[in-house]
């Protein structure tokens, strides 16, 4: 075996599917959208109304809280409902609440409570379909098809969040931050348009029992409790995300306030910093292939924190390249074992508890992240910004290095569905 990054085989056949290009096509252009957002709303509420760390922690735990609050029962829902109906609802609903914002704008009538609230309707509806994107990928891609299928679409997504923020920074300083949201209300619009014309290739799995709400959960929770192995990546993806959020929200109030960056800097040192995922992306099946999924996981895990270190230790001028850096690192490992672990988990986990599994490890996974959002809003107001991300660094690192306690370390492969899951 050589050591270039050869085409897998698999990638033509992805090529000929005309359910993954749509479903391919529609996300790409959503996250474009929200790439762009993710520079836009911080920017609006900086520059347009002043907003300090509070405010900044306030639009980060806006838009995560919903896990926290209905991504257990969105499993259940979703294991009774048709995958694709659910996505195409999410996505008109995201956009009528980010055109919302420019509307406001216009009439002169926005306000910072709107944007957060916004923020927490794009978070419910994201809920629903992420969740929903776990489902309808396998009736979509057959199984030996879906580590590909994932770096593709973690792929694409990583270079939309390359162009994204260097378009956001853009679009705010030759128009206006406001208006720049109208790309991200269109990008829900397109999505909605090439998840309707998908008709899957494979059945959808079997509807989860009539039976109640809390016993669907449980059912979900005692499968994850239960496997030796999803606990630890639970907890490991709870804290990384919980460090690299606290991080994330102050982000750009870090380089506006103390790298002087204008929003065309900002936008640029994002785009830059974001270009490590689509590395990660273009490499995880080759390292899983060559490594092993389980050895690949690990490196990845692993290489992933220390890196985020170099964002606090940024000063203007040149030394915002230091930022560029962390991210860029943080990013290639990060969403190259995103890539692996995504793909393990779909033909892991039996499909009509897809759903429910899937919330359960996200209830933990992205429930620590408003969590994050609002202590980094009120420790950068305590302790001061550049602090606040040092001390959201450490926990990420902290939550990476966890996988060496953990019965992931040193295996070649990860499981199969086969294996036994006893503790």
């Amino acid at each position: 075996m050589t050591g270039t990054l050869a085409p897998a085989p698999e990638l033509g056949s992805l090529s000929r599917n005309r359910g993954f290009r749509l479903l391919w096509l529609g996300e790409g252009v959503s996250v474009l959208g929200n790439a762009t957002t993710t520079v836009l709303l911080p920017l609006l509420a900086v520059v347009a109304f002043d907003a300090g760390p509070g405010w900044m922690g306030a639009l980060a735990t806006a838009a995560w809280l919903p896990w926290l609050l209905i991504g257990l029962p969105a499993g259940a829902w979703v294991d009774r409902l048709p995958a694709r109906g659910v996505m195409i609802a999410a996505d008109l609903v995201s956009a009528a609440a980010y055109a919302s914002i420019p509307a406001a704008w216009a009439l002169d009538l926005l306000t910072l409570p709107q944007m957060v609230g916004v923020a927490f309707a794009g978070g419910v509806a994201s809920v629903f379909f992420k969740t929903a994107y776990v489902v309808l990928l396998p009736q979509v891609v057959p199984p030996e098809h879906l580590e590909a299928a994932n770096g593709r679409m973690f792929g694409t997504e990583s270079a939309m969040h390359i162009a994204g923020p260097g378009l956001g920074g853009l679009l705010a300083q030759w128009w206006s931050a406001a208006f720049g949201l109208v790309l991200d209300a269109a990008s829900f619009l397109v999505s909605a348009v090439c998840l309707w014309r998908i008709r899957p290739d494979r059945p959808a799995p079997e509807l989860a029992p009539a039976a109640p709400l809390g016993a669907r959960i449980r059912e979900g929770i005692d499968f994850v409790l239960r496997d030796r192995y999803l606990p630890w990546m639970t907890v490991i993806g709870g804290l990384c995300n919980f460090g690299l959020t606290g991080l994330g929200a102050l982000a750009v109030l870090f380089l506006v306030d103390d790298l002087a960056l204008d929003p065309s800097g900002v936008g640029i040192v994002m785009m830059a910093g974001s270009s490590g995922g689509l590395l990660g992306a273009v490499a995880a099946a080759w390292c899983s292939r060559r490594l092993g999924s389980g050895r690949a996981f690990e490196l990845m895990t692993l290489g992933s924190g220390f890196p985020a270190l170099l964002v606090p230790l940024a000063w203007p001028g040149a030394g915002a390249t230091l930022v560029v850096a962390g991210l860029f690192l943080v990013g290639a490992f990060a969403v190259a074992g995103n890539v692996v672990r995504g793909a393990w988990r779909q033909r892991y986990v039996p499909a009509p508890l897809m759903g429910r599994v899937v919330t359960s490890i996200q209830f933990v996974n992205f429930g620590t992240m408003p969590v994050a959002g609002a202590l980094a809003g009120g420790l950068g107001a305590t302790i001061g910004v550049r602090e606040t991300i040092a001390v959201m660094a450490l926990v990420h690192v902290g939550g990476c290095l966890l996988i060496l306690l953990s019965p992931l370390r040193g295996l070649r492969d990860l499981p199969s569905p086969a294996d036994t899951r006893a503790c």
